[in-house]
């Protein structure tokens, strides 16, 4: 069984917490608050892999501010890593780059386009939004849609006046065979 990736706000009705929460799920167009405690604690884990690091060589950090640039983040120093909060992690959101692209004009219509699987890094096919996107990958997303025109049904007169034309033209190039025949 998967275990839990978030942890919930120990003071539940915090008028201003949910406040700014509110603001955070709009501007990214979350679905719900849990998507912002995943962020939260995701952030929370590289904060505290950070603070580990502090006291290790100086080539051991290295590589850690190596591995946060190559999945997007703005860091160059330890210092910086410790400074991360959820907001950069939203913004390396699949959802949140396919609307920074200007792939599409709000964040709940990337989502949805994501979620109906129209979009896709490089030749793979990505339906999920929170998937995050690493500074290689970012400029092979793109969209995958194609649009299924129909063309208008006929109506019954239309038909029908489709049939006698055929029946004609029928009728024309008998009689032009007769015709041929004959002379």
């Amino acid at each position: 069984m998967a275990r839990k990736k978030y942890s919930r706000p120990s003071k539940l009705y915090d008028k201003q917490r949910i406040e700014e929460e509110n603001v955070l799920r709009d501007k990214y167009g979350l679905k719900n608050k849990v998507e912002l405690w995943k962020a939260e604690s995701a952030i929370a884990k590289i904060r505290n892999l950070a603070k580990k690091l502090i006291t290790h060589s100086d080539e051991e950090r290295e590589k850690f501010v190596e591995k946060l640039k190559k999945r997007g983040f703005k860091v160059n120093s330890i210092t910086d890593a410790l400074a991360l909060d959820k907001e950069n992690w939203l913004k390396r959101r699949l959802q949140t780059i396919v609307f920074s692209k200007k792939l599409t004009t709000t964040p709940k219509q990337a989502r949805q386009l994501i979620v109906h699987k129209h979009v896709s890094i490089g030749d793979q096919t990505v339906s999920i939004p929170s998937y995050q996107v690493s500074l290689e990958e970012e400029p092979l997303v793109n969209l995958n849609i194609t649009l299924k025109v129909k063309e208008p049904k006929k109506s019954k007169i239309e038909k029908i006046k489709e049939e006698v034309i055929s029946e004609d033209e029928k009728e024309i190039e008998e009689l032009e065979k007769l015709g041929g025949e004959l002379g």
